[in-house]
């Protein structure tokens, strides 16, 4: 449904999205994670024909647009809802039936469709309340049945739950499983892994405006020193023993499945040890648990139901972090 080749975008001289190869398919929802900064939110707006990149083509339907009338005519399928949307200084009602007049959708039945796309995310009770007298949450479930409304093809949606409560967490879970039954092409932006995981099928990564070629957790941005070879370098509380030949500003990756983690301290090669505390486990949904631990800093790592069995982890545990300085992979 929606993709993008080559795709590269600059400002001021800076490149700030560098994405040669992303393909959304119909049905999908699709998480970009990553820390504030690191292109997520550009990289939706490029695919959104909000703005035009400085290189390479974003495609719809397999084809290219690439002409100021085809970016115009392509957001009649593909729709952006903005962290921080934009409401007029009228009703919530008015808002959605401005976005249908904007849209050119003229239907005798605006206002049943208008109360439907508010319920659907729980809001109908909001209808005649001033747009401008809005929570940032309200606001923000407002935009996301204002969205649904001009029924895309494609949905963005950037930092969805950053305002939001259990309820609009709840309300956006049963719109995201209802848009997959509908064959609705979604992408949503979150620095949130448990919700990137909670709601997506496919999690990708963004660092420094490329996407990471490893899992999205466990991602520090860096600077290097100068030299080459086995190097100390702080990332945050943490000092990591590195292998490259790379220097200056750098992300360092680490796989949750390259963590060893024990009840004690090991002696090991592992010249990275840390100690810490498990404040969160959970099933990845593919046979593993997931863990997280409060070493300075959360670390995810990821081992088997038979491991933490055996280790007897649950959350609260004291546990030791043991990473090979090879297993510290610089991008």
């Amino acid at each position: 449904m929606l993709g993008a080749r080559d795709l590269r975008q600059r400002y001021a001289g800076r490149t700030v999205v560098d994405v040669p190869s992303l393909d959304l398919e119909p049905g999908t929802v699709t998480a970009l994670v990553g820390p504030n900064g690191s292109g997520k939110s550009t990289l939706l707006r490029l695919l959104a024909f909000v703005e035009s990149p400085a290189e390479g083509t974003v495609l719809l339907r397999g084809r290219p647009v690439q002409t100021a009338a085809a970016r115009r005519a392509a957001r009649r399928d593909v729709t952006l809802v903005e962290q921080h949307p934009l409401l007029f200084a009228m009703t919530v009602a008015e808002n959605l039936r401005y976005a249908l007049t904007a849209r050119r959708q003229r239907d005798p039945d605006a206002a049943g469709r208008i109360l439907q796309a508010l319920d659907r995310v729980g809001v109908a009770d909001l209808a005649n309340r001033a747009a401008r007298q809005l929570s940032a949450g309200e606001l923000q479930r407002v935009a996301l049945a204002r969205a649904l409304l001009l029924r895309p093809r494609a949905l963005l949606l950037d930092e969805p739950a950053s305002a939001a409560d259990r309820g609009a967490r709840s309300a956006l879970a049963e719109v995201l499983t209802a848009l997959h039954k509908e064959e609705v092409t979604v992408c949503l932006a979150s620095h949130q892994l448990e919700d990137a995981y909670r709601w997506s099928s496919r999690v990708l990564a963004l660092a420094d405006g490329r996407l990471a070629p490893v899992t999205p957790e466990n991602l520090f941005r860096v600077t290097l020193p100068p030299g080459g070879g086995p190097r100390v370098v702080r990332a945050g509380p943490l000092e990591f023993l590195v292998v490259t030949e790379t220097s200056g500003p750098a992300t360092l990756a680490i796989s949750p499945d390259d963590i060893i983690v024990s009840t004690a301290a090991l002696q090991s090669s592992a010249r990275n040890q840390f100690a810490g505390g498990v404040v969160a486990v959970s099933d990845d949904g593919h046979g593993h648990v997931r863990l997280v631990v409060d070493v300075g800093t959360p670390l995810v790592v990821r081992i088997t139901p038979a491991a933490l069995a055996e280790l007897g982890i649950s959350l609260g545990t004291r546990v030791h972090l043991s990473v090979k300085a090879m297993a510290v992979r610089v991008i």
